[in-house]
């Protein structure tokens, strides 16, 4: 989770693109806590790769920390200090390469129920898509083996795309690879790749197989985030696991449409809110109706009539527009 979010902009200037709220909690903790459901095992560890401090700093670590010993594991701190690719930051980790591993990149969501195969090697978790030429998909053998990765096939190859997490059965083997493609400086448009560690671990023989996700939800930019976040609801209402609306909110002459998200200290006067909504904690929100939206925390609006709309940290929006002070990179539509 090094990168610096920037399709994410104005959203990802103040905090990293892991630590954005979706549903009430930030992406990396959503996805930390749903791969530990799927594999449905103690975790001893979460290893974090990191960029730079000064974006990167004790607050993000702080948070990072309570969600590993949530899951009753340490947590391990490491920085990418360049984006020289996906696997040289796995290499940045490298005193945490040992044993039963999953790797995944931060800036994803899943749903998934199926069990990793005790016989595989390695496992790349896919999803089934219907336009596999715009993703990188695997191709496998008639047992079902991946047996090569391809990207943005011209031509079918097979409709599973992978999304970006894997499991490693003993992820020394994947570090003693990377180290020969960093050794070797092997690398695509100047990047170090995981799929160069991969591929030289298929050609000597390991078995990697599939695990089939239900759902594959991004955050790479607002829109996909803003649907991501409405999925999100949906699932948590089904599962009602989760309390989505706090008890602390002060409403009046309101209308909720669930499923919505409304956190702590939250006051709500002649609006409509919902459905698929967040709205993060001490946000005031007056005259307003607002659906398909994520409003982030300590934020005001008044006289608003918003749809897709992703607002951040500390913003004072006023829909009749009198006087208006909109940080970098903003969008108006």
């Amino acid at each position: 989770m090094a990168g610096r979010g920037s399709r994410l902009r104005p959203h990802t200037l103040t905090i990293p693109k892991p630590l954005i709220p979706v549903a009430g909690q930030p992406i990396v903790h959503r996805l930390v806590k749903d791969i530990a459901k799927v594999l449905n095992q103690p975790i001893e560890e979460v290893a974090f790769v990191l960029g730079d401090p000064a974006f990167f700093g004790d607050e993000v670590v702080n948070s990072l920390t309570e969600l590993a010993q949530s899951l009753g594991a340490k947590a391990s701190i490491y920085r990418q200090d360049q984006p020289l690719g996906t696997g040289h930051a796995i290499m940045c980790a490298k005193p945490s390469l040992s044993g039963p591993a999953v790797i995944a990149y931060a800036d994803t969501l899943i749903r998934a129920t199926f069990n990793l195969d005790p016989e595989a090697d390695a496992v790349i978790w896919t999803k089934e898509v219907e336009n596999p030429e715009a993703f990188g998909v695997v191709k496998l053998n008639a047992q079902q083996h991946i047996v090569e990765l391809v990207e943005k096939p011209s031509s079918f190859v097979s409709n599973q795309a992978v999304i970006g997490i894997y499991y490693f059965k003993d992820v020394a083997v994947l570090k003693d690879k990377l180290q020969e493609v960093l050794d070797e400086n092997i690398t695509n448009g100047g990047e170090y790749q995981i799929n160069d560690g991969i591929k030289r671990m298929i050609a000597e023989g390991r078995i990697f197989k599939t695990g089939t996700v239900d759902e594959w939800m991004d955050c790479g930019n607002k829109a996909v985030t803003i649907e991501t976040n409405s999925k999100m609801l949906g699932f948590l209402k089904e599962d009602n696991e989760e309390v989505l609306i706090s008890n602390s909110i002060n409403q009046f002459n309101t209308t909720i449409l669930e499923p919505c998200f409304i956190g702590e200290n939250v006051v709500l006067k002649d609006c409509i809110i919902g459905p698929y909504v967040s709205i993060g904690n001490n946000c005031n929100l007056e005259n307003t109706s607002v659906k398909n939206s994520l409003i982030q925390n300590n934020t005001k609006i008044i006289n608003a009539k918003l749809d897709q709309a992703m607002i951040g940290n500390y913003v004072h929006f006023d829909g009749e527009f009198k006087s208006i002070s909109i940080g970098d990179y903003s969008v108006l539509e």
